[in-house]
């Protein structure tokens, strides 16, 4: 079944299609939510948060627009209010990356400071590249989803993909020295 299906439902009062869309889009969030929070703890509240704002708002979406910019619009409002409420002293988790036998020891490498380099730009430039690269949002659909004019998100990407290419320009210096 499609999300516009699932809306329809929705909208008319059925929570078994809820139940569904939750389960269809609740890893995606966590992965979200996740990558802007840094905190996994932070990223389940926001994210159960965010389900309660859709549930409750649902009737409010106009079907006629992508539905993925709205939720995330949603979930990424709710992950910064969280942060705001953060402590600046609190430690953010790292991914368990460590226990995936997939990954080669190079790319395990290669993925960790990758992963650790993003998590290190400020907010204005990893939200808009995680939202990019990672969930593959258009420029525009960030826009709408962090309320910002579609300039403003170029910067922001150009900025940040030019931040961690010096960041990763350092981090392999630095290996190389080793």
């Amino acid at each position: 079944m499609n999300t516009n299906d699932w809306i329809r439902n929705i909208q008319a009062g059925d929570k078994e299609y809820f139940r569904h869309f939750y389960e269809a889009y609740a890893n995606y969030a966590i992965r979200t939510a996740f990558a802007i929070t840094r905190n996994r703890e932070m990223a389940k509240d926001a994210v159960q948060e965010t389900f309660i704002r859709v549930y409750r708002q649902i009737n409010s979406y106009n079907r006629e627009l992508p539905f993925d910019p709205w939720f995330y619009r949603i979930l990424t409002n709710e992950c910064l209010r969280l942060l705001k409420k953060e402590s600046p002293l609190s430690k953010f988790e790292q991914p368990d990356l460590e226990n995936d036998p997939a990954l080669a020891e190079q790319s395990f490498d290669h993925l960790s400071d990758l992963y650790d380099t993003i998590q290190s730009l400020d907010d204005l430039h990893r939200i808009p590249l995680i939202l990019k690269y990672i969930k593959g949002f258009t420029e525009k659909e960030i826009a709408d989803i962090l309320d910002l004019n579609h300039n403003t998100v170029k910067s922001r990407l150009f900025k940040g993909r030019k931040r961690l290419k010096e960041q990763l320009d350092l981090v392999e210096k630095e290996g190389d020295s080793q």
